[in-house]
């Protein structure tokens, strides 16, 4: 099922890095989001968006953290002619990727898991383990670019409680840019690839400094599944515009 939202948010930051230059690197960053809309009259809706994105940089280690929630609830009529509640959209992502540097701090072994409990798709649950090779290709005071890839195993659940679980190769692809001192692109993108299906994310976002510490974010996430039910579109589209506060 296709989803779109789109929601304003603001966002506590506890730490945020304005450049890319090895002596700005902080040890430790942590972003928190919250998102809410509430409407009201013809159309009743309630959605909630919630993240938390950390980063750990450690000198032998390099650690990526990620939660991520969504709920929607709509007011609807049934065959009665009656407003009934119900629930359109209920999701949770979490992640967590180690890269160990090796004796070159830009050659890392990592270590990857993942599980999605999405109530919409087609899945009752996706979970990942992978490990293998990561590499950042560059890092300059305007850009960085790096990419994993590796083995690993996938243990899934359909929605008719059919079990998926097989070998899989992962694959994934990370660039920033710092445009200006007020503005700065990222995209993400993963992917793994097994006998029983092939698991994709990407996400592009683009964030802009509107007043000192506030700024405007405005992202595209896209989440795809080759194998999925009949009454199941393969591809989830989220959208968000959000304002964006760095408290420090």
């Amino acid at each position: 099922m296709k989803k779109q939202l789109l929601a304003i948010t603001l966002l506590s930051t506890f730490g945020t890095t304005a450049a890319f230059a090895q002596d700005d690197v902080k040890p430790f960053t942590l972003e928190g989001g919250l998102g809410l809309i509430f409407s009201t009259g013809n159309t009743e809706t309630t959605s909630i968006n919630a993240s938390l994105v950390g980063h750990q940089e450690l000198e032998k280690w390099s650690n990526d953290y990620n939660l991520e929630g969504l709920y929607k609830k709509e007011t609807v009529e049934n065959d009665d002619g009656e407003d009934v509640d119900q629930t359109s959209a209920q999701k949770f992502f979490a992640s967590a990727q180690g890269n160990y540097k090796l004796d070159n701090p830009d050659y890392r072994l990592f270590g990857f898991g993942s599980y999605e409990d999405d109530r919409f798709s087609s899945y009752n649950y996706q979970s990942t383990l992978a490990a293998g090779w990561n590499q950042k290709l560059w890092e300059n005071d305007t850009t960085t670019m790096e990419y994993s890839i590796g083995p690993g195993y996938s243990w899934a659940e359909t929605d008719e409680y059919v079990k998926q679980n097989s070998f899989i190769v992962r694959a994934s692809g990370e660039f920033n840019w710092l445009i200006s001192d007020t503005a700065k692109f990222s995209q993400t993108i993963s992917t793994e690839v097994g006998s029983d299906n092939t698991k994709s994310r990407a996400e592009s976002a683009l964030t802009a400094t509107i007043s000192g510490n506030l700024s405007m974010k405005v992202s595209v996430r896209l989440d795809h599944n080759t194998q999925v039910s009949e009454d199941i579109e393969k591809l989830d589209t989220s959208t968000a515009v959000t304002l964006v506060y760095n408290f420090f």
